[in-house]
């Protein structure tokens, strides 16, 4: 299956620039999967900011609300 990068920009709001894996969802998905994280999209702006994308942050800020 061929990377939809263009359609993905769209829905990416990661802002860590040097990413070598922005815009390309399977590999993000995998790369954070397998360090027990979440990419970006889990998370919202203010969050996603921080680039701390584990569990315990997402659970955070999923309790605020």
């Amino acid at each position: 299956m061929e990377c939809i990068m263009e359609m993905n920009k769209k829905h990416c709001n990661c802002t860590y620039s040097p990413c070598s894996r922005k815009y390309r969802c399977c590999e993000c998905l995998h790369y954070h999967r397998k360090n027990g994280e979440l990419p970006a999209c889990f998370f919202n702006k203010e969050y996603e900011k921080t680039y701390d994308r584990s569990i315990d942050n997402f659970i955070r800020m999923h309790a605020q609300r």
